[in-house]
């Protein structure tokens, strides 16, 4: 149930967020929520992470409908007890939803508009989404459950004694 739930709110957050961004945001113009490290910067992204393989539109668009097919496979099949990569995998997918409707609905680009900067240096990462966020959790998620599942199984040296 929280795998439904999370995919669900981290998707209709995500499309509310762009709407909001496309409705009030002006076009190559930032606005500054906290000069120093906040700025709302409209973008339109055809590529990937850091605009890779821009103009790929429809080889991106498969390779995200797939890997969203997958992921959301993957958490349905997980046993009740794999909360946390339950919860991990709903970031994933939610975020994976939500800029694949980006690119069925919008022209086959991805709405970004986060924008962070460190002070006067300029923006330090490139600008991104609800989305990108998410996904980005629920693979810190998944890498920190790994070490968290790792520690409890016990290693083969002590199953063979």
């Amino acid at each position: 149930m929280k795998f439904y739930l999370i995919t669900g709110g981290i998707l209709v957050a995500d499309q509310i967020t762009k709407f909001l961004a496309l409705k009030f945001l002006p076009a190559h113009q930032s606005l500054k929520i906290f000069p120093a490290f906040l700025w709302l910067t409209l973008q339109h992204n055809s590529g990937a992470a850091f605009s890779l393989l821009s103009n790929h539109t429809y080889l991106l668009t498969g390779f995200t409908a797939m890997a969203s097919v997958f992921i959301i496979l993957w958490g349905i099949r997980l046993p009740k007890n794999e909360k946390l990569m339950k919860i991990a995998l709903g970031f994933v997918a939610g975020g994976a939803l939500g800029n694949l409707a980006d690119r069925f609905f919008r022209g086959g680009e991805v709405v970004d508009f986060i924008d962070i900067h460190w002070f006067e240096r300029g923006n330090i990462w490139p600008v991104f989404n609800i989305a990108d966020t998410a996904i980005c959790i629920g693979v810190g998620i998944i890498i920190l459950d790994s070490f968290l599942t790792k520690k409890k199984s016990p290693s083969r040296q002590e199953s063979k004694k």
